[in-house]
């Protein structure tokens, strides 16, 4: 299951289409990351840039240039080096490039600084993402710089910068059937894993083994790497947020909150399960519990084409906020609470982000300062969450220290939604049946 090249030549097409006349758009790759000494993190590419390429390595700058009768597509990489190869792994080298990548020129990286400046000599514009790379700004510069040094012999350097992100990021924002699909097994991967976890809770474990046994589910199924940093948080370490030690023993009568997702073929899943820790919820734990995915259901049954945004995290404010009056962890009438953000106390996060080839993917939340509708193809997290501090001396010891959070990944469909996470439990009944080996 993968993406097919011609759709990362349409991805070019389209992206070039709605570049303006005389432009050229330049987009790196990712570089090696050091972790310490001379030893590497493992190579992640970037984002925007497989979604065009499709090319895993780093050392590479893609341009794309509309109208070009040479080409259209240029691209920089890594040269063949037996030696290099033999140390580190296959390099596609320029001529792979053309052969696998769809690509109709390519160049050694070495020859950049030779050979883009005569291709931006004579364009009117660069599209590229300012200020996101350093090297890559002090390279534009030394470009046009170089350009212009040349102006008494007619050379015109391009006269405009133009942000790319925000036509990058919607393209991206909006998944295709094949996207959906990645997306679909994504999901259906990190789904297991938590399947998993449950499966093998118990009081005394360690955070960090719950945490290996998800690990290895998403590995043995052919995602070798987690979308984001797991969070395993026993007892009141689930009212962390972004709680990443992992390092603390689950204790009995205590609710563990996973916050785990893989990375599929460039593409993530992010799910987030509460359970108790010996298998069965207590009468406080069930009803916060209880309220959590009463907002949850909410906001997904809101979650349709049409509908703002703003409008599906407004759903959970007033679930949320009604159930804790009911409760008695808030003491004003609802629109009060609402309108003070006294919910802010037990809720403080928003609803969910976009899902995508990033755990937080790009796409814009507002359109001419209006929240914006959602439409078929967008991915969302649905992710509310009630986290009553321990040392919060305001409500009934009972209260204290339970962090709850149930979240999924959920396409907008033409006709309403699919939630692409159904499959790891979260009613109560289910969960406790899970545990219990029913």
């Amino acid at each position: 299951m993968n993406i097919e090249m011609d759709q990362f030549v349409g991805r070019r097409k389209a992206l070039m289409e709605k570049m303006l006349p005389g432009s050229i758009a330049i987009i790196p790759s990712a570089t090696m990351k050091q972790r310490n000494n001379d030893v590497e993190y493992p190579f992640r590419q970037d984002s925007s840039f497989f979604y065009l390429t499709g090319f895993n390595e780093p050392e590479a700058v893609l341009l794309l240039i509309p109208g070009r009768k040479q080409g259209e597509t240029v691209m920089f990489c890594r040269d063949r080096d037996r030696l290099m190869e033999i140390w580190n792994g296959y390099r596609a080298g320029p001529e792979g490039i053309v052969a696998d990548y769809a690509i109709d020129e390519a160049h050694a990286i070495h020859e950049i600084d030779d050979v883009l400046p005569a291709l931006l000599n004579g364009m009117e514009r660069i599209y590229y993402a300012i200020g996101q790379d350093e090297a890559l700004d002090q390279q534009v510069t030394h470009w046009l710089n170089l350009i212009r040094s040349k102006v008494r012999q007619g050379a015109v350097a391009p006269s405009e910068l133009v942000m790319l992100d925000h036509l990058l990021h919607e393209m991206r924002l909006i998944k295709s059937d094949a996207e959906a699909d990645l997306m679909r097994r994504a999901g259906e991967i990190s789904a297991q894993g938590h399947i998993k976890a449950m499966q093998l809770c118990r009081p005394g474990l360690m955070e960090y083994q719950l945490e290996a046994e998800i690990l290895h589910h998403f590995a043995m199924n052919g995602a070798r790497q987690p979308a984001y940093s797991t969070i395993v948080g026993g007892g009141e370490n689930a009212c962390i947020l972004h709680y990443i030690e992992n390092d603390a023993e689950l204790n009995g009568g205590d609710l563990v909150l996973i916050d785990a997702g893989c990375e599929y073929q460039h593409y993530a899943g992010d799910i987030t399960r509460t359970f108790p820790v010996n298998g069965t919820f207590s009468e406080a734990q069930r009803a916060i519990y209880a309220l959590v995915l009463k907002a949850q259901k909410a906001c997904i049954e809101l979650a349709r084409p049409g509908v703002l945004w703003e409008a599906v995290h407004e759903k959970s404010i007033e679930v949320l906020t009604e159930g804790l009056i009911e409760l008695g962890l808030l003491k004003g009438s609802l629109e009060s609470e609402i309108q003070s953000g006294g919910y802010r106390e037990f809720y403080m996060h928003r609803i969910g982000h976009w899902l995508g080839m990033d755990v937080h993917d790009v796409g814009d939340y507002k359109v001419d300062g209006d929240w914006r509708p959602l439409e078929p193809g967008m991915v969302m997290t649905v992710e509310p969450g009630i986290y009553i501090a321990p040392d919060n001396d305001k409500v009934d010891p009972c209260w204290r220290g339970i962090g709850v959070r149930i979240e999924d990944d959920v396409l907008i469909t033409s006709k309403g939604c699919e939630v692409l996470t159904a499959s790891v439990p979260k009613e109560i009944d289910e969960i406790e049946a899970l545990m219990a080996g029913l």
